[in-house]
């Protein structure tokens, strides 16, 4: 059996129950070396064999698939924060759906959540913003053209965007065309969660300074939109005495 499980975002402790346990009791551990603390590893149970994906091909990933099978084999696929989001899954399980190999996914907590526990925020804020988009600036890897930045901005919802920091220059430029203000608030969260995490406040029309300042280049969120400030914004109609509810009259 493959079993897909979400990491968490960095700090070990931050893994699902679910998933330390299937780490615990697996015979075979890939896991995602470049993103992923190794750390992992010393949950494995004694003679469990270890590989890192980051000096792995798909192909090579798949023949591990293929080989644990066939011997009977339970493997954990351990995928950094959430497998859905940016995992690189949709092709391994296109593998194991043909070669009839059966698996399952257990959730993650991905990396937007912990950089807003980092901030102290809610993305979500009455009056401010009732959307959260998670997404990337297009680089090696394109985004469709209905997806871009500047067409997303056009919301001006809270937004947590991946795989950028790098692009901060070119992020902020398109943040501005597509509406976000010079002054909307924005961070960067580096490894959320992890030892070494750093958060930094500033706005948009300083993102790029910002990014250059800390020569931070990989492994961060930029996060943006008014919900940073976590000012001005409506009451919770939930917990409102002049709101009626199932539970509350």
């Amino acid at each position: 059996m493959i079993h897909f499980v979400g990491a968490g975002p960095g700090a070990v402790d931050l893994i699902t129950v679910r998933g330390q346990r299937l780490i615990e009791k697996t015979d075979v551990l890939i896991y995602a070396g470049s993103l992923v603390s190794d750390d992992f590893s010393d949950l494995l149970k004694p003679g469990a064999s270890l590989y890192n994906s980051a000096y792995m091909t798909l192909e090579q990933v798949c023949e591990i698939f293929l080989k644990s099978d066939e011997k009977g084999l339970d493997l954990v696929r351990l995928h950094t924060g959430d497998p859905s989001l940016f995992g690189a899954i949709a092709e391994q399980q296109a593998f194991l759906k043909k070669n009839h190999i059966p698996y399952d996914i257990t959730p993650g907590v991905t990396a937007a959540f912990a950089a807003a526990a980092a901030l102290g925020i809610e993305y979500t804020l009455p009056g401010i913003s009732q959307t959260l988009i998670l997404t990337r600036a297009k680089g090696r890897t394109p985004v469709p053209d209905r997806e871009t930045i500047e067409a997303l901005s056009a919301t001006g919802s809270s937004m947590a965007i991946y795989l950028s920091v790098k692009s901060a220059a070119e992020v902020k430029e398109a943040l501005l065309l597509g509406g976000y203000k010079e002054t909307t608030p924005a961070a960067i969260v580096y490894r959320a969660s992890w030892p070494d995490q750093r958060v930094i406040r500033t706005r948009v029309a300083e993102l790029d300074r910002a990014q250059q300042e800390s020569g931070i280049e990989k492994t961060a969120l930029l996060i943006v939109g008014d919900a940073l400030l976590q000012s001005d914004f409506d009451r919770s109609c939930l917990y409102d005495p002049d709101f009626s509810t199932e539970y509350r009259k």
